[in-house]
């Protein structure tokens, strides 16, 4: 009995030592494994970079009209993709060109103004050297003309004195009978006549110094020509400046005209539409969005994750809206300071407790293709993946 039990109690010894060793080699087993599979998935992923804190982005412009009026038509609709010059909206054009049409014709006016200042300067320029000329030598002919005058009359006085005298010895000579009565009144004569011509050339004289004063007041306008052409000079200067003034209100007008026809500036999709035809809009009125193509993404790293990523590096996108797409594309910069330090109120340190936080800086990443027309559909605000494969040597993209 006793070697009966002894039999049974190594059986049973033998048994648990053969679970232990299987219990043992499972453990092994799955820690093996467990160690193979962490050792593959660090040689995978030890080189890559991710993040769930990606999204979409793209630059959207407001398009707002630059003159106001009432909305004479739109040719688009919500969500619609437009070309680069695509013709969005029209405003009525008839006041513009109600203006445009008054700007032309003061540039007409100023036009006529300035070719009627340059005539009467060139007629002032060409005839004044004449008029200098003619004033002086007709200073110089009433100068001899006087000067001979008052000689004629100093003879012509001398004259009248000695007719006068011998009138009176005449008259003694009459009287005492030694001539006759008629020689008397010859004398008498004479003497009249003397004295008329005497008269006469004091008129002359007198005329002849009026008509020098006359010729050396015409010399003196003459003399003030230089000013004349100064005065139309700055005239002309005037209605020339005048001509350009109306141009650039022509160029104005025009301008505005052509705002009327307001066009996409670059190619995208209508984010939201805010017009209809007839409505009366204002300047600088915001009356929907464009979204501009390309998109790209921004990815929001933590700074720990920053130490291998370069400008250049190759990105997998993993995009919510399109599940078992894979998109392709590069790191194209790093922003120089955290997302806090760039936000309205960056936060400061310098006062109260410090509590150290994780700070995470925007990555910009842009697609290899944008013309894929799945990148195209991507809109501003939908969720990314990315997978930097930082072990890549950054290349500079195409």
């Amino acid at each position: 009995m006793a070697k009966q039990n002894n039999g049974g109690s190594d059986d049973s010894d033998d048994e648990a030592r053969r679970k232990r060793r299987q219990r043992f080699k499972v453990f092994g087993v799955a820690i093996a494994a467990t160690l193979f599979a962490g050792a593959i998935y660090w040689t995978v992923t030890r080189n890559q970079e991710t993040t769930d804190d990606a999204f979409i982005e793209a630059n959207v412009v407001q398009i707002a009209p630059q003159v106001g009026g009432i909305v004479a038509a739109v040719h688009f609709s919500d969500n619609q993709r437009v070309s680069p010059g695509q013709l969005l909206i029209e405003i009525d054009p008839r006041d513009l060109e109600a203006q445009r049409d008054s700007g032309r014709a003061s540039v007409n006016v100023a036009l006529a103004q300035e070719q009627a200042a340059e005539a009467d300067l060139n007629l002032i320029k060409m005839t004044t050297g004449a008029a200098i000329d003619e004033a002086h030598h007709g200073v110089e002919q009433a100068r001899h003309q006087v000067a001979e005058a008052l000689q004629q009359t100093e003879a012509l006085s001398a004259d009248a004195v000695r007719t006068a005298a011998d009138v009176k010895r005449y008259e003694d000579l009459f009287q005492r009978a030694d001539v006759s009565k008629q020689r008397l009144e010859q004398a008498v004569a004479e003497a009249r006549a003397a004295n008329a011509r005497w008269r006469a050339a004091q008129l002359a004289a007198t005329a002849a110094t009026a008509n020098q004063a006359q010729a050396e007041a015409r010399h003196r306008d003459a003399m003030a020509a230089p000013q004349r052409v100064a005065q139309r000079q700055a005239q002309l200067a005037n209605s020339h400046a005048l001509v350009e003034q109306a141009k650039a209100y022509l160029h104005a007008t025009e301008l505005n005209l052509s705002y009327a026809h307001i066009t996409a500036p670059q190619a995208g999709r209508i984010g939201r539409k805010a017009v209809n035809a007839g409505d009366v809009v204002q300047k600088n009125q915001a009356l929907t969005t464009l979204v501009i193509d390309p998109p790209w993404v921004v990815a929001n790293f933590k700074e720990t994750q920053l130490t291998r990523i370069r400008p250049g590096q190759p990105v997998l996108l993993s995009v919510d809206a399109f599940p078992g797409h894979r998109f392709q594309g590069h790191v194209d910069s790093v922003q120089p300071g955290s997302g806090a330090r760039f936000s309205l109120l960056p936060p400061e340190n310098a006062t109260g407790n410090f509590v150290k936080v994780v700070q995470r800086f925007p990555v910009k990443i842009v697609f290899d293709d944008p013309s894929d027309p799945l990148v195209r559909q991507l809109s501003p605000g939908l969720s990314v993946i990315p997978e930097i494969n930082v072990g890549a040597t950054p290349e500079t993209p195409k």
